[in-house]
This record gives C-alpha cells, structure tokens and sequence, in this order.
C-alpha cells in the first residue's frame, strides 16, 4: 500500500472575500466578541518578569496547548505565522515563578480559600512536599525521603491496589512511554490518561469501523473539500488557529456545515487576529447549522442514510458510491435492513431536525464527490458515543470518502499530545504498537524483557470508585499517582470524587501547580512532587497532533524563573521503578530522551521515525498522508465495517431537558474567563430556548434550578439559539448533575449529558420546604441517561 506523504504547508490566498465577512465595521466594534488584543496585551504583561522566555517558547517549542501542532509560530498547513488565545493562556504555567513560601506553607483551609484559578495564578510548585493525615500544613521534603515513601508504600501493597493517572497538560510522548513501561514493570495495569474522558470513543469506534483510532485525513484535506462538517464541536473556541484553515477552505468553495444543539457564536461569527481581512471584518464560519438533540445524532444520521437508500430505489449509484462498498466495505446489507426499520417519525423526534432539513444534507453529501467528518466532544461524551462515531464512518463509508486527499473522518483532539497517550501505552486496554492482547504482549515482553501483569487493569472513574471497596478486597485502590489532573472539575459527582480521594491511604501529586484536589486530606498522605514543564525536558520531548504529525519540541533555554528542584516527569518515573525493583531497575532505565524515542521506534512500529527527531521544527506524521489510503483498511480483512446501530432512547419523560457541558473561555477545566467573551454568558448561567423559558413563565437573568436523583444545579437563566428541550451548563460546575458509575460500554467514557427537571428557583425552593423533595426520591424516579 503506497503512503502518500503529506506536501508541507501551503500559501494562503492573498486574496480578501468580502462575501464572507460578518461586517463592514471594523474589529467588529459593539458586538459580544473576544477582546484579541487586550487578551493579548494581558498575556505580554503577565509575563513581563520572563519575558525572553516566553518569547523563545513562542517561537522555538511546540504549542502546549491544542492539538493541531503549531510548532515555534509555524505548523504543516498554512504558511505564515500562526498564534492563538489559547496558547497565550497556558504560556504563564511555563514561565511562571514558585509559590511564595508564606502562603505554600500557611493552613490547609487557608489554601483552600482558593479555587483552581487563583491557585494556578500563585506559581509553580517549587519542591517536594508532604501532608500527613492530621497536620494542617505541607511540610517540605527531600525528593529522596519523597520517593522512599512512594516505594515502601508500593512494596506492601499488591500492584492492583494502586493505579496511575496522567493528565493531558503539556506532556510528552517520552513521559507517557516511561509511565506505560514503568507501571507495568512494578506489576499494574491501572494506568489511564485524559483521553478516557474526551475522545476514547473515537479510537474504538474507529478501531472497530476502519481497523485505526485515528484521524485518517490532514487539516489541509479540509481546504478544497466540497463539505466540511463539525459535529459537536466549537473549534474556533477550542483550537482558534483551525478556524484560519476554515476560512481557507471557504475561499476554495468548502461547505462548512455545524451539527449541534446551540448555534454556538464562535462557529457563526469569528474574528482571526492572525488574519488581518478577518481581524477587521470577521468571517461567516459556517454555512448552515442543524441544531440536533443532544442524543439526537444517531438517529440524524440514519435520517441521511435513509434518504440515500430511497434515492437509490430510484436511480441506483446516486447515493452511495458501490464501487467503493463493493470493494472496501462489510456489512451493507444489514445496514440498509436496520436504516429502513427506523420510521420517519422516530426519526424526527429522536433528531429533532424536520424530514426536509434531513433530506437536504442527505443530498448535498449524495453530490458531494469528497467530504471530511470532524468530531468533538458532542459526540464523545455520552453512554452510546461508541455507536455515535460509528455512525459518522457509516456516513464517509457509503460514500467512499476516506483514503484520499480532501477526504476522511476526524476527531478533532482538544490537547496537544494526547494522541500520543495511548500510542505510548499508558492505557489500560492497550501497549505501545496495539492492543494489550495476544501477539502484542508477547511482543512488547520480548522487547522490554520482563513479563507484563496478566489482568485487565481499570479505567480512571472505575479505580476512583474502588478507592471504596472493603479493605480487604484485593482490587481496593490504597494510593493513587496522579501526574496532573483534577478529578474534582473534570468527573461527574465532585462530591463522591471528593470523598474517595480522601479516602487514599497515600496519594501522589506530581505536577506544576497546585489546584483544589491537591489539597483534599488523605488517610496517611498527600506527597506534592515538582514537575518540569515540556520546555524544561532534558533533550527535548515529542508530541502528536490531531493529524498524527510528530513534532519535536527542544529543551528551552533562558527561564528566569527556574524551579531548581523540578524534575523531568519521565525522570521521576524511572528513579521510583529503581526504589520498588532495584534488582532489575536497568530494564526500565534510560539514560536521556534520546534514548528512550529509540525505543520508541521499536515498541511501536508506526513511530519509526520518530528517533531521528533531533532539533525545532523537526517533524514526522505517521501513517503518511491518508490513512486506509485507496479504501485499504488495517483490519484483519482490508475492508472497512458497516456497523448497524440503533436510536438510543434517552429515557426522557414529559416536560423534562436534557442537559449537556459546555466548556467557556477554559482549557479544559482551566477556566479564564469568567464570562464567555463569545456569547456573554457567566459560569452559571443556563442557555436555554426562549420558548421553553416561556412555557414555564421564565424571564431572562431570573434564578432557575436544574436537578434529578443525583443533584441540584442552581443558575440563571440565558436565552440563546438552542434547540427546545435541551440546555447546557458549563463544565466543571454543572457536573453535579451527573451521576458516577455510568460509562460508555467500549471505551468507559463517564456520561456527561442528563435528563433534568427544570424550574424557577423560587417555586423550588418553596416546595422543597414544603415536601422535603430530597428524601423523596424513590428509586423509579432516579433520571435515565441521556
């Protein structure tokens, strides 16, 4: 199968497009936009005492921020300098000072008067630290009484009662190989990142669909392609750069088609500050927006395939393209037998969407020679999100948009590197090179040398719930290493996760600031470790983006503010691996980060090539241009599967919402803003219909409350163009409505969308007075999923 290689970025059209712009007035002046410049300006001032540093990492390191991988100010699509929001936000986490000592060291419910933001506003971590169960502050440690700890702690414990946790904030494809290798080398398997929480569904879903859980097209397949379409995602509030490729792609003609409950702003109406025609007069984003139920989507598109098969009873290859299914695809038959059991009227209830406004992108995708699906978190975060993406392949399959230059399916990463996450095997389903099954144990034993643990390990929400098991059962978890993350903002039932990091005899901390589960008590006790940033790693670091484009990061020189005890996380790895097995440490050591992308190369055999990554700018992408180039899938057979998926029934009952999680102006749960420069909405207002609002007497601004069996969400209420029936809350303070336990049965997902009753705070809380409404919730009344 020949590989097409990617061509390098390509020049923007110099010419404007005054047909796309939002208006004449200038930096759109008086409308609810960001503040490009001010934010900017912010950003220069925040760090005006590390100022050449910034400025190298701006220009040298690779975007710690979104996935799409901007490398220095440069990156493989467009030509030209590229900066965004997002990146200017976290810049301040690598060139910030420590903590103060004064307040580091002041009592626990001191520090707790802060929230996450003004914890990360103190600085950086600048030591090891520790908490004992009892004692009001953290007390300073030396990192070889820390890790002394950690060691004996693990060495009385049997390895599946502690588990490992690594974030998505900045870390490298080196750190997440060394963790994968070490844990397994002391024995666990419970090792899980930050994809389990965003895009797992895709990798399974696409596994099963196309044999691959990855994107199988480049941005630059979006420029040129006849239709372009988002599902349930804000790119242009997530990955700001990515809309410059949008409005490229609109110049060639693209389509650009949003599918998703509210007519999010940013994908209406954007501004690009690195764009002067848009800086001015903005850019008309997308073409057209069907505003689905949340939930809706599987049943939206068996709507667009059931059009399709009533288009080809009438004239056959108008719809799907055979030759492609003929030669490349299993199960069409099933599929159009389970297409033509959905009745219109399920179909329109369960969408939301009228027969007519199906029907029209049914026919627009028939006539569309190419199309590229991207996909966020709108279709990832719910009980059947698995079947979700599979649907969306069913879509390019039937159509033989996959394999080639300006069309594919994507999902559409939020952070840099977490591609790379599983690549690297810090999973518990998978090791680096493929799955953890079969061949490739034995593979991966051969080449480390030792025997990988021979029991399925846990994913994040299931070690956090055996935290509670009895003490003597062998899966109950007793200390947890955490690098990064904060399980209170970004689970469902924050005050559940509360409680079972409290009740760990020993947790791990290894990260760059504090946030608030940093200061949460534990049984015996909280051990805070200072990591380097990506910049700091001795000999560089690697990551992968969205499009599976490896990129070189170097280590960064000229921090002012240096942490003189931080320590490389790969690095700490590898010295706990030699306090628990001293015996046979030297399997898993590595001398620099050379050395480890060697065997890189080797655990994983499509990162060849990888190795040879030595300096800035310094790139690669895996699996060539197109992935199942020519309609040739990595599935046992070659062909792609057609995966026959029902309407879920999202157990809502009369005069009930569904709720979902939106994130503001945030980096996952790293919040910035607390008002949503795109639509002016606060951290707890509720966007509802006005019509909705209406039936219920509710006015604009007015106090509602949202709850159900498993919590009460308190907020105002906002009118926005959202599809009637559903709402959306911000993430994390909404997730109180969520309920714990309840993961998606592939990829173990945590559900993230609700059914909820929704009325005015006043008449809530009379009643509730009145009826003692929390101890009257039997068991039926509990709100099925969404």
């Amino acid at each position: 199968m020949g590989k097409t290689k990617h061509p390098g970025p390509q020049k923007k059209s110099a010419m404007p497009a005054p047909k796309h712009w939002v208006s004449p007035i200038p930096f759109g002046l008086g409308k609810v936009k960001p503040k490009h410049i001010r934010d900017t300006m912010k950003t220069l001032w925040d760090n005006r005492d590390n100022f050449g540093y910034a400025t190298n990492i701006l220009t040298k390191g690779v975007c710690d921020g979104c996935a799409l991988g901007v490398s220095g100010l440069h990156d493989q699509t467009l030509t030209g300098p590229h900066i965004c929001t997002t990146r200017l936000n976290v810049l301040r986490l690598n060139t910030a000072g420590a903590i103060k000592p004064e307040i580091l060291h002041a009592d626990i419910d001191e520090l707790r008067k802060y929230d996450s933001t003004q914890l990360r506003k103190l600085g950086r971590i600048p030591y090891p630290m520790i908490r004992r169960k009892g004692e009001r502050k953290f007390s300073r440690l030396t990192w070889d009484d820390a890790m002394d700890m950690i060691a004996e702690k693990m060495k009385k414990l049997d390895p599946k009662q502690y588990a490992f946790y690594l974030t998505s904030r900045g870390i490298t494809n080196e750190s997440y190989y060394v963790a994968g290798k070490v844990s397994r080398f002391l024995g666990t398997n419970n090792i899980d990142n930050a994809s389990r929480i965003c895009h797992s569904p895709s990798k399974t879903a696409l596994k099963r669909s196309i044999g691959v859980g990855a994107s199988t097209s480049n941005y630059q397949d979006w420029i040129g392609t006849d239709v372009l379409l988002f599902w349930g995602s804000v790119a242009s509030n997530s990955s700001p750069v990515s809309s410059k490729y949008m409005l490229e792609a609109k110049k060639k003609g693209t389509k650009i088609i949003v599918v998703n409950p509210y007519k999010e702003p940013a994908m209406d109406e954007y501004w690009i500050p690195s764009n002067p025609e848009s800086a001015l007069f903005g850019t008309k984003i997308a073409d057209d927006f069907y505003q689905v139920n949340i939930g809706g989507d599987i049943a939206f598109m068996h709507g667009i395939m059931k059009h399709w098969f009533d288009m080809e009873e009438i004239r056959h290859g108008s719809a799907i393209n055979h030759e492609f299914v003929n030669e490349h695809v299993n199960g069409y038959e099933e599929l159009i037998t389970k297409v033509q059991e959905q009745a219109w009227e399920d179909i329109v209830a369960s969408s939301g969407i009228s027969k007519e406004r199906i029907i029209e992108l049914a026919q627009l995708l028939a006539n569309s020679k190419n199309a590229v699906y991207a996909w966020a978190l709108g279709l990832t975060m719910h009980s059947f999100a698995t079947d979700n993406i599979s649907q969306v392949a069913n879509l390019a399959l039937l159509r033989g948009h996959l394999g080639r230059k300006y069309a594919g399916l994507m999902p559409f990463r939020g952070h840099s590197s977490v591609q790379g996450s599983g690549e690297m095997g810090a999973d518990p389903f998978v090791l680096p090179g493929g799955d953890f099954y079969g061949e490739n144990i034995k593979r991966i034993e051969d080449l480390w040398g030792f025997e990988l643990p021979n029991w399925q390990g846990d994913i994040v929400g299931v070690t956090l719930e055996n935290i509670l098991l009895p003490e003597e059962h062998e899966r109950k978890i007793k200390m947890y290493y955490l690098s990064g993350g904060n399980f209170l903002e970004t689970m469902p039932d924050p005050n559940f996760v509360e409680k079972a990091l409290s009740e760990l005899d020993i947790r791990v901390h290894q990260d760059i600031i504090l946030n608030t589960s940093t200061l949460v008590d534990a049984k015996e006790a909280v051990i805070v470790l200072p990591a380097k940033t990506r910049y700091e790693q001795e000999g560089g670091g690697t990551s992968t983006s969205t499009e599976r484009m490896v990129y070189f990061s170097p280590e960064i020189e000229g921090n002012r503010n240096m942490v003189e005890e931080a320590r490389a996380e790969w690095k700490i790895y590898i010295d706990l691996a030699k306090r628990v097995k001293p015996e046979a440490a030297h399997l898993v050591d590595f001398k620099d980060a050379q050395e480890i992308r060697n065997e890189i190369a080797l655990a994983n055999p499509n990162y060849d090539g990888i190795q040879h990554l030595k300096k800035a700018g310094d790139v690669f992408q895996w699996g060539g241009a197109w992935l199942c180039e020519d309609g040739i899938c990595p599935t046992p057979d070659g062909r792609g599967n057609l995966i026959s998926v029902d309407i879920p029934d999202l157990g809502k009952k009369e005069g009930q919402f569904i709720v979902t999680s939106r994130r503001g102006k945030q980096f996952n749960s790293m919040v910035y803003h607390e008002v949503d420069p795109l639509n002016g909405a606060g951290r707890y207002d509720v966007l509802m219909n006005a019509e909705d609002a209406q039936d219920l007497s509710i006015a604009e601004g007015e106090g509602i409350v949202l709850y159900n069996g498993f919590g009460v969400f308190q907020g105002r209420a906002k009118f926005v163009d959202i599809s009637r029936g559903n709402v959306q809350v911000h993430f994390p303070e909404g997730n109180f409505l969520l309920p714990r336990g309840r993961y998606e049965k592939y990829a173990g997902i945590p559900d993230f969308n609700i059914t909820v009753t929704l009325e005015k705070a006043d008449r809530f809380n009379a009643r509730k007075d009145v009826e003692h409404h929390e101890k009257r919730i039997e068991e039926d009344e509990l709100d099925a999923p969404a």
